[in-house]
């Protein structure tokens, strides 16, 4: 594609982006919004949604030297969609002032208040739903209750059971301590952690430190819901109450999933429009990974497929 030859070695922003601020009963969201590339025809409206520990600009629009589209927001851009991230209540620069830990349904409840503002404000039926880690786990909660708001869903580094996590087995061992409080430090060795936890050096040192300084710059805590739901609420959703076609992106090295978690809950997906992608080595935190272009390219598959004319008939 001619945008894709223009643009092939950003690593500066392609598209400015955009503050919005959504309303959550009083409480103030931030949300971030990149519309594509001048020049690109309309494809569709992703909105991605971060996961426990940082919030979205970080995850989803971070630019660093020598690293071409290290902003997977550019990198749609380019490619004739418009996206948005939002920081769920809790973390970044949306309010965090509310005495809560700010869990999962809390998270899938702030999903509910970013689409009833995006699609309000762009006239759009609904959007390309992708979801990280804890993120993952609110996107499927905000689908089930409003399925016609997700034309596509993408489930990354997701947990069903948590049956065998290598991740969830450490994690739970810090429950009485999560437990105290509603928010945990968070500093540049909680970030180094969980870039060393799976497979120390699938993530580039200099992208580690650019995602710290950016990530630090917004957040000195973050909330415990999360951590503490992931370790005590699991199953949080059955696959059968998601109609939607969803792809579920499995790292080859992340921990937070056994695979056979998984293959279960993609089996009793009920929508016959279904993937599984397994993504050679990528770790947790996937498009920070070394292999991130790999994966914006499963995603891209996935969103940009044509929807099915025929179907056969039910027997």
């Amino acid at each position: 594609m001619k945008q894709d030859v223009q643009f092939a070695d950003a690593d500066k922003p392609v598209v400015a982006g955009e503050e919005h601020w959504a309303d959550k009963n009083g409480i103030k969201l931030f949300l971030w919004e990149k519309r594509r590339a001048p020049g690109t025809a309309y494809q569709g409206t992703i909105l991605f949604i971060h996961g426990s520990s940082w919030a979205g600009q970080p995850t989803f629009d971070l630019y660093v030297p020598s690293r071409p589209y290290s902003s997977v927001m550019d990198w749609f851009a380019v490619r004739g969609y418009d996206s948005w991230c939002l920081d769920a209540e809790g973390y970044g620069r949306s309010d965090k002032d509310r005495d809560s830990n700010f869990g999962i349904e809390s998270g899938a409840d702030d999903i509910v208040v970013a689409t009833d503002y995006i699609l309000k404000l762009r006239g759009i039926p609904n959007v390309l739903l992708y979801g990280v880690s804890a993120g993952a786990l609110k996107c499927t909660l905000f689908t089930k209750r409003h399925p016609e708001r997700v034309a596509r869903l993408a489930l990354d580094a997701f947990v069903w059971t948590g049956k065998d996590s290598p991740t969830l087995i450490e994690r739970r061992k810090t429950v009485p301590e999560l437990s105290k409080t509603n928010r945990r430090p968070f500093t540049r060795q909680v970030i180094q952690a969980v870039f060393d936890r799976d497979l120390p050096g699938a993530a580039e040192p200099s992208m580690i430190e650019a995602f710290a300084k950016a990530s630090l710059a917004l957040d000195d805590s973050v909330p415990t819901g999360t951590y503490l739901d992931m370790c005590t609420k699991l199953p949080m959703v059955d696959p059968s109450d998601i109609p939607v076609p969803t792809i579920v992106m499995r790292g080859e090295h992340d921990g937070i999933a056994h695979i056979k978690d998984l293959h279960a809950f993609f089996e009793r997906l009920p929508n016959t429009d279904k993937h599984f992608a397994l993504m050679p080595g990528v770790a947790h935190a996937s498009f920070q990974q070394t292999n991130y272009l790999l994966v914006y390219h499963v995603l891209y598959s996935f969103f940009s497929q044509p929807e099915p004319i025929f179907r056969a008939p039910k027997a």
